[in-house]
């Protein structure tokens, strides 16, 4: 009885395995088919491929974990900052097209006191919790994205006196309205570190 149970449980196993190997046939078409374009040169045609642009760069000079930490810290800056760069260069825009349309000085001044103030309504708690380091690094991306410093926007916008007040302030606390923004120079990693958040990789 035990050998016939037995026998029995081995026929019934090779079943269940023929059973399993018959049921998975391999399937020969692929899941999901992508079609390419096409490029024809010289008579010949060949698949046509559209890549993201990949940037090298070359490897610094010390590369040592204190190093890693100072541009980790870097990217963090700059990702802080580099959101109200932007604004300025559109507000910028907006606000000139708007001087434009206006007639008079007075319209133009009476205009750009309000402006002023719903600006510092808007960022003055956010742009007051930035770090010094994070308010040198603004004021250079400013100078990036609008072509001006911030010294030249102050005096073009509130007049020289404003702008030299305003430098004044910044001098004390070790910034500097009149920097300028040097991506192949001083200013290199943060252009990096631009690329790759336009990029979309950091």
């Amino acid at each position: 009885m035990k050998g016939f149970l037995l026998i029995w449980l081995l026929f019934m196993s090779s079943l269940s395995l023929w059973a399993q190997s018959d049921l998975t046939i391999p399937d020969t078409l692929p899941r999901r088919a992508i079609v390419l374009k096409t490029a024809t040169y010289d008579g010949q045609t060949y698949p046509q491929v559209e890549m993201r642009e990949i940037k090298v760069y070359a490897r610094g000079k010390h590369r040592n974990s204190f190093d890693y930490r100072k541009y980790r810290r870097l990217v963090y800056n700059v990702k802080r900052v580099y959101p109200y760069a932007i604004i300025v260069r559109k507000e910028m825009i907006r606000v000139d097209g708007l001087l434009a349309s206006m007639r008079t000085d007075k319209e133009r001044r009476e205009f750009l006191r309000t402006y002023e103030k719903d600006l510092f309504k808007q960022y003055e708690d956010d742009l007051s919790k930035l770090s010094i380091t994070q308010a040198k690094i603004l004021i250079k991306l400013i100078d990036r994205e609008t072509q001006d410093t911030s010294y030249d926007l102050i005096t073009e916008y509130r007049g020289k006196f404003s702008a030299s007040f305003w430098q004044g302030i910044a001098r004390i606390f070790g910034t500097n309205l009149k920097s300028r923004y040097d991506p192949l120079g001083d200013d290199y990693l943060i252009e990096q570190i631009i690329m790759e958040i336009e990029a979309g990789r950091l």
